[in-house]
């Protein structure tokens, strides 16, 4: 197990160690119209990613970057080992459209359940996870807290190209041309599929609020059936706290960046009067009244 931990580690550097010296534009490549990071994504991964074969009984996690997805991933694989003795290595890079090309061919190799995470817009998933109906757990998070960690992430982490200041991060935020496109563009796509019967949303306030409510939640609906003392044991071994700490081991130094403070409320610290109010104007214009609007709480998390 340390051996394959050391090896994302590793994988997780090498990355690192190629973002040096590029400027935020070059880190990024436009593909299908979306830009992605050049350092870990390539248009042959995204072309090779479409033969991706899922299989039904896939877990797949769908997350816009910052939202919690690197903790849910370990709460899966928690999960996963407690109740089917199947233990999913940390031997790539985590996220399915991130890699070289032959990664898909490696994948064939892993045992049922295989999780499969990934930042990517509905329409930009591979088209056999709905094909074969794989259920598709998708973790969401208020946007004022999802920005700020953004932000924090690109101007902290070891090599990423740094933002002037957050004024420019939360421009360009705000018009989608951060890595992976726009929130809002996810979250709208996300909302029309909402009540579809392969989906369910989850959102990283619900997480910090009740982390065992949560776990009970996610094994119920990919139908695990864990005891009450196993979800509880779940759940403590895998509070943010508790995943900071061993972060390290698992990602290298990028792990303290990824699991950086873990709380509610921090956009706070940086973001001015207009600039809340920007946000609020666009997501009422894109969610306002939608049942995501009702899952994300926006009221209750993103106002002052």
């Amino acid at each position: 197990m340390a051996k394959q931990q050391m090896k994302l580690a590793d994988e997780i550097e090498k990355v690192l160690a190629k973002s040096k010296g590029l400027s935020l534009k070059e880190l990024r490549f436009f593909y299908q119209g979306t830009p992605y990071p050049v350092t870990i994504c390539s248009a042959e991964t995204f072309k090779a990613l479409e033969n991706l074969e899922a299989r039904r009984d896939d877990i797949v996690l769908v997350s816009y970057p910052k939202c919690g997805a690197n903790w849910l991933i370990q709460l899966l694989r928690d999960l996963l080992f407690t109740t089917s003795q199947t233990k999913q290595e940390n031997m790539e890079l985590p996220f399915i459209e991130c890699g070289d090309p032959e990664k898909y061919e490696r994948m064939k190799k892993l045992p049922s359940p295989r999780i499969l995470a990934t930042h990517l817009h509905y329409d930009n998933l591979p088209k056999s996870i709905f094909k074969n109906k794989a259920k598709i757990l998708v973790l969401f998070r208020n946007p004022k807290d999802t920005a700020a960690s953004f932000f924090h992430f690109h101007n902290n982490a070891p090599n990423v190209p740094s933002y002037s200041s957050w004024d420019e991060f939360f421009s360009e935020f705000m018009s989608g041309k951060v890595s992976w496109g726009s929130y809002f563009d996810h979250a709208v796509a996300w909302n029309k599929h909402i009540e579809d019967e392969n989906v369910m949303i989850i959102t990283y306030e619900d997480l910090k609020e009740n982390l065992t409510t949560g776990v009970q939640k996610i094994a119920e609906f990919f139908g695990f059936s864990p005891t009450a003392e196993r979800i509880q044991s779940i759940a403590d071994r895998g509070s943010f706290q508790a995943m900071r700490e061993k972060s390290q081991e698992l990602y290298g130094s990028i792990g303290p960046i990824l699991f950086r403070k873990g709380v509610v409320g921090d956009w706070k610290n940086l973001f001015t009067e207009a600039q809340s109010q920007e946000m609020d104007a666009k997501f009422k214009e894109c969610l306002g009244g939608t049942k995501l609007e009702a899952h994300l709480k926006y009221n209750v998390y993103c106002k002052a």
